[in-house]
């Protein structure tokens, strides 16, 4: 199948889970693939439609907002300080929005046909930490997750599943070496749990800040488009 340029549709709101979403259009009517993006802490579901530029037109690319207004088109998945001994969570806001998302996929994957070893979940930053953190807890719902310029949560360990589970899923870390808001040890420290945990993965540097550059999205499509 070759790429279409697609566009973000409306916002709609999915009973389930109660979050608010933006299909790429023209949306496939019947997908073999589903990819679910999430933004980071600030921005909103349209700030990651460019990393899906280039999917073939048989995928579903679902742009999905956080629940957490912080302004106007302005969202989050959990409220986060960042200190001198590094980033505060409020763990319930995250565990909320996990959850949300696990049930959202799902439901996604009953209304438009496709299975768990054909959907992906990835994100920037914020967005990063919640996919990984529903592959990690829920790998049974998705192929694989990408963690771009994230971390994954030291709170998520008493989710984790088990890890004859975990052996099933693939993951892409992908993480700029002069990152100042998540500096780059966040991206060794994710490498080294993943292979503590037995997940298959790879990880990706690039000299960049706090972002997602061209070839961190290119490989990132390239390592997507290799678990069909």
């Amino acid at each position: 199948m070759h790429a279409l340029m697609q566009t973000p549709g409306p916002v709609e709101t999915d009973p389930v889970s109660g979050l608010s979403l933006r299909l790429l259009q023209p949306a496939p009517v019947a997908p073999r693939r589903l990819l679910v993006l999430l933004h980071g802490v600030g921005g909103n579901e349209q700030s990651v439609a460019g990393l899906a530029a280039g999917v073939p037109e048989d995928t579903l690319v679902v742009l999905v907002r956080g629940p957490l207004a912080l302004g106007p088109q302005q969202f989050a998945w959990f409220q986060v300080a960042f200190t001198a001994h590094g980033p505060r969570i409020v763990p319930e806001q995250a565990e909320q929005s996990r959850l949300a998302l696990i049930a959202l996929i799902a439901e996604l994957q009953r209304a438009h046909g496709v299975t768990p070893a054909h959907t992906v979940v990835a994100g920037f930053s914020q967005g990063g930490i919640m996919s990984a953190s529903v592959a990690l807890s829920a790998p049974a719902a998705v192929a694989g997750f990408g963690l771009l310029s994230g971390r994954i949560l030291p709170e998520l360990e008493p989710h984790l599943a088990p890890l004859a589970a975990l052996a099933g899923l693939q993951g892409f870390v992908g993480h700029g070496t002069c990152d100042s808001k998540l500096p780059v040890d966040w991206a060794h420290r994710a490498h080294q749990g993943l292979d503590a945990l037995g997940v298959p993965h790879v990880l990706r540097l690039y000299p960049i800040d706090h972002g997602i550059s061209a070839e961190m999205q290119a490989d990132f499509l390239a390592w997507w488009q290799a678990l069909a």
